[in-house]
């Protein structure tokens, strides 16, 4: 075991060193990456993990692959990392404005891809959204092997793994979409958005949207889909301020999560305003 100075934390070198330990500790052992949610628990009156593995050395889940026709995220990539290399990467500007503007310069440097997907209680993630859009799929590992199961699976499931599942990556497939991104972060929120609003359009030639996703964060406890407004863009041009109109006529979609920042109903209210900018920021992204 490598040293650390803490004898409540086991540096993994790879991903078999890492199941290996958790697997030592069963439900006592938990993965550390950047560790931004982590460190904070005292602040939010949650007990720490007994003992950690860190995963943020390990090669593997540090590089970004991009091919020509899929894109895999390694978990331990950190967001900063994401927003430079991803930076005019089709089909990835969503994505890489996701990345670029969660939380603060600080917090960008040290929180992962697989952080910000597994912790299940952080419900203004911006990457879940984004990914989403983008019919992400995340790979799991286990001491009996790999699986990958789509992202709106794993985030339904992700507080039932069992405590020896590793998250090591995210995939995407390369398509012909438009994507955007926005956000409406409040002072009194500090760093995180009370909504988000993510969008992928593919186009035909005469601009009329073939298919399309768009996703949902902070307003609910977890991110999702939402099919009803889908289904409305599909067959129109993509029009911003049209794609606003159709938001507002499918709001009841949503209950919005009360808190401190902002109540459930302005959550939900601001919605159309956000669709109108993840759409301009998708025409955008065609220049």
């Amino acid at each position: 075991m490598p040293a650390t100075g803490d004898d409540r934390l086991f540096m993994a070198g790879t991903v078999a060193d890492a199941l290996a330990a958790l697997a030592e500790r069963g439900s006592e052992g938990a993965p550390f990456a950047g560790g931004t949610w982590i460190m904070r628990a005292p602040i939010r009156r949650e007990a720490q993990a007994p003992f950690y593995v860190g995963v943020g050395r390990i090669p593997e889940l540090n590089a970004i692959d991009v091919a020509a026709d899929r894109i895999h995220i390694g978990a331990s990539v950190t967001h900063a990392r994401l927003a430079a290399q991803l930076a005019g990467v089709a089909p990835c500007h969503g994505l890489a404005t996701a990345a670029g503007s969660a939380a603060n310069p600080a917090i960008r440097e040290m929180a992962t891809v697989g952080g910000n997907l597994s912790t299940s209680d952080f419900s203004a993630a911006d990457l879940p959204p984004a990914l989403l859009c983008l019919d992400a799929e995340v790979e799991l590992a286990t001491t009996g092997g790999r699986e990958n199961l789509p992202l709106e699976r794993f985030l339904a499931t992700r507080r039932d793994l069992d405590p020896g599942t590793l998250v090591t990556g995210v995939t995407i497939l390369r398509r012909p979409v438009l994507t955007g991104h926005a956000r409406l972060p409040l002072r009194k929120a500090g760093d995180y958005p009370v909504a988000i609003v993510s969008l992928a359009v593919q186009l035909n030639q005469n601009g009329v949207v073939e298919d399309g996703r768009v996703a949902v964060g902070s307003v609910e406890s977890s991110a999702r889909r939402w099919p009803g407004l889908e289904r409305k863009l599909v067959g129109h041009p993509l029009d911003p301020r049209q794609a606003e109109a159709l938001a507002e006529a499918e709001l009841g979609a949503f209950t919005g999560r009360d808190g401190v920042e902002a109540p459930g109903w302005y959550r939900v209210q601001v919605l159309p305003a956000l669709v109108r900018r993840a759409a301009q920021a998708a025409l955008r992204s065609r220049s």
